[in-house]
């Protein structure tokens, strides 16, 4: 987050907040000395794209930060509708965070015209946190070149020199890079297609579980991430006590609600690794929880 920031901020970045994740770039785009602005909705709506057009409408703004996947709300947002108003600026380069979509649904990067591309190894890759990879754009190394003020360890120009030379600027983890390369063995053998078809089929399940379970969804209809479901407590149960349950009777853990939202909600994944007969083995000890 910060190298996107330090790397492709000039003169002033529109923030797009809907969450806890997406909230945190104003944060980080304003330690790093830039002008940011935020474009904020409350938690559990959608970043529309007619407000992105409205603030890019007035020139003041040459990079935007976007989120597809907030995992704090369980809202995906409208990826190919914010790309298509950012394309029309073309001053304005465009950072999308993917750490808990990236993989698991369809992003043409290329296509969509995003500059620079995040995302986390630990959500929908599966491996162990502690490992960030990212994409960038001809055009996003183009305005990095203008920097001067990018540093040496989040230099994008540092790591495009290293890398020709199969190198990187520092020592990375090794034993990261061996188990992505795993990891992506996995996922082109199992097809990009049927992993994307895969997490559908297993976000329908949770979403039929907490249907009939007579829990609501945090995220507005028509907005719900396909990766992770974040369950508003309609019934008024004990979430910290489904957590503990949950985890000392059947060696499982789900979170019981992030930040101002604990005890409110609580966040069922399907990402990654996850099959129909895991997350039903979930979803039946879930049910044996509540009926405790």
């Amino acid at each position: 987050m910060e190298a996107a920031i330090r790397n492709l901020v000039q003169r002033r970045v529109l923030t797009c907040m809907c969450g806890a994740f997406s909230d945190k770039w104003l944060d980080v785009a304003r330690r790093c000395g830039k002008e940011a602005e935020p474009l904020q909705v409350e938690w559990g709506k959608h970043i529309d794209a007619s407000a992105v057009e409205e603030k890019l409408a007035t020139g003041k703004f040459d990079a935007v930060t976007f989120i597809h996947n907030e995992t704090s709300t369980g809202v995906m947002n409208p990826l190919a509708n914010i790309c298509a108003v950012v394309r029309r600026y073309p001053d304005v380069a465009l950072i999308v965070d993917t750490v808990s979509s990236f993989s698991a649904v369809a992003i043409n990067m290329d296509e969509l015209g995003i500059d620079v591309m995040l995302t986390g190894a630990q959500k929908a890759l599966a491996l162990p946190p502690g490992f960030s990879l990212f994409s960038v754009s001809e055009k996003g190394f183009a305005r990095a070149a203008e920097q001067k003020d990018r540093g040496y360890y989040f230099d994008f120009l540092e790591f495009k020199k290293q890398q020709e030379a199969d190198m990187t600027p520092t020592t990375p983890s090794i034993a990261h890079i061996h188990a992505l390369q795993s990891k992506l063995k996995e996922i082109f053998a199992e097809g990009l297609a049927d992993r994307h078809a895969r997490h559908a089929r297993t976000n329908r399940l949770v979403h039929e579980w907490v249907r009939d379970k007579g829990f609501g969804f945090f995220a507005e209809e028509g907005f719900r991430s396909v990766t992770l479901t974040c369950v508003r407590n309609d019934r008024g149960i004990d979430v910290a006590k489904l957590v503990r349950d949950l985890r000392e009777k059947h060696h499982l853990v789900i979170d019981g609600g992030y930040g101002k939202l604990k005890g409110q909600t609580f966040r069922l994944s399907n990402m990654g690794d996850e099959t129909e007969e895991t997350q039903a083995h979930l979803l039946r000890c879930l049910d044996d929880c509540l009926r405790a």
